[in-house]
This record gives C-alpha cells, structure tokens and sequence, in this order.
C-alpha cells in the first residue's frame, strides 16, 4: 500500500489530535523537565556542601566526568572521594544566572559559581567560575554525567 503525502499529514494531525485529548501539552512537558534538572542541580550542590556520599552517587551518573577550573578531571569515585576527604571542603556555594536545555533525555546547565572552600588548616578561599554540566536522565531521575568549570 503506497503512502502519500496528504495521509501522513492526516496521521500526523489525528497523533498531534489524540496527545492534545490525552493532556499533552509539550511546553508544560518542557517546562516540568526543566524544574526536575533545577531541583537535582540544587540537591548536588546540598549534597556537596553537606558531604552526603549516598546523595552525590545518587545524583551521579556511573560514566561521570567531573572537571575542574585548574584541569583536574575526576571520576564519579574520585569525585566523592574527594568531597568526603575535606582536603577542601565548601562552606558555601551560590549558583546564578542558571541557564537549562533540556534536549530529550540530556539536560545542559550553565552557570555562574561562586562560594567558599575551607583546608583542613582553616584557610579560607572564595569560589568564583563559570559551569557547564551535563545532566542525563536514567529511568526517572536526571544525574550529572559530565560538569566543566572555568575560570572567569
């Protein structure tokens, strides 16, 4: 059976027809997967404040891809090894100007990153770099599968 062209635009149109009965709106889609990235960004940054190893694997995706502004790049163990050993924990962090693309099942979040590290000797050293993450979605969760940071 041949398929022509004004059929698949009756096909498409009936698809487009059902999912807007069915409550399909895809902005809201859009817009809900977007608030579900903000709100992993904002427990990975609780997460890594607080040192909470069972939060940062879960927000983690195995294959992660942790890089720093000094070019150090760390795996998911590396990662939280790191956090956990407070060779240079964070007192603070403050996200802004946080920007979020979901595209399918991947999400890319930009922002600005500014806080404080403190050594295990007390010193005190402000934060200030810009971030690019990648956040996957896997089953219903995002996790970050890669993150960029660069100095200003």
């Amino acid at each position: 059976m041949p398929i022509h062209r004004r059929s698949i635009g009756i096909v498409s149109g009936a698809a487009v027809l059902m999912a807007a009965a069915a409550g399909y709106n895809p902005v809201q889609a859009q817009a809900a997967a977007e608030q579900a990235v903000a709100q992993a960004v904002e427990a990975l940054t609780k997460a890594m404040i607080e040192v909470d190893r069972g939060r940062l694997e879960a927000l983690t995706a195995d294959g992660l891809s942790y890089g720093h502004s000094a070019g150090r790049i760390e795996t998911k163990k590396q990662f939280v090894d790191y956090l956990e050993s407070k060779a240079s924990a964070f007192r603070t962090i403050n996200l802004s100007d946080q920007t979020i693309s979901v595209v399918g099942s991947d999400a890319i979040v930009r922002h600005l990153f500014t806080g404080e590290t403190v050594s295990p000797a007390g010193q005190v050293t402000p934060v200030r770099i810009g971030v690019l993450q990648v956040w996957q979605k896997q089953g219903n969760d995002w996790r970050l599968l890669a993150r960029q940071a660069y100095r200003l």
